[in-house]
């Protein structure tokens, strides 16, 4: 029997599995995108290096951890996502910053670039940083820092979705609470009969 077997017998479903989410995927790019930007673009001893390395490894860390708590926690699965989430906000904030103080434009959503990325994304069946590493290290700051914003967006827009599918099946499942509740009175029932 495996894990997941046993998993789905008792009242703690199935967990974990992050490394299928796709919020997960962009941001495990993301991670590996900043730490190449911030390597190539700022002094190693720039507080802004560890700022934005750090936003993007919580953002990819707390996706991972929600996940594992899924099990026991949907209040905890639902905040740790919204902490992901702020945590990708927030390191958009720091490439937008960057392209204002070296005078570079923030592409709109129309950009072409931006559509060619967006399309990518939705064509290739698991995007891997390989997938946009064209662009992520291509020559033109311009470029790379805005096609890390693209993807940022791409994952907040992920982990928005993913919040609210979660606050539903919150609403229609309930918590642990309430899962241990009707296993306890299932298997009263089971007896009586």
């Amino acid at each position: 029997m495996s894990d997941q077997d046993e998993n789905t017998k008792g009242f703690i479903p199935s967990h974990g599995g992050y490394r299928n989410l796709f919020s997960y995927q962009k941001a495990e790019i993301i991670y590996d995108g900043t730490v190449y930007f911030t390597k190539r673009f700022f002094h190693k001893y720039d507080r802004t290096v560890g700022q934005m390395v750090q936003a993007a490894r919580s953002g990819k860390q707390n996706i991972a951890e929600a996940s594992m708590a899924s099990g026991t926690s949907k209040e905890t699965e639902i905040k740790l996502t919204n902490v992901a989430r702020a945590s990708l906000e927030e390191l958009q904030i720091d490439y937008e910053d960057f392209l204002r103080t070296q005078k570079l434009p923030l592409w709109e959503k129309e950009h072409r670039l931006v559509a060619r990325l967006r399309e990518l994304n939705k064509s290739t069946p698991k995007p891997t940083y390989e997938t946009f590493v064209k662009a992520i290290e291509h020559e033109s700051p311009e470029i790379c820092a805005n096609t890390m914003i693209t993807l940022i967006k791409i994952c907040t827009y992920l982990l928005k979705q993913q919040i609210n599918q979660l606050e539903i099946a919150f609403i229609k499942e309930g918590g642990l609470r309430e899962r241990m509740t009707k296993a306890r009175i299932d298997e009263r029932n089971k007896k009586k009969k």
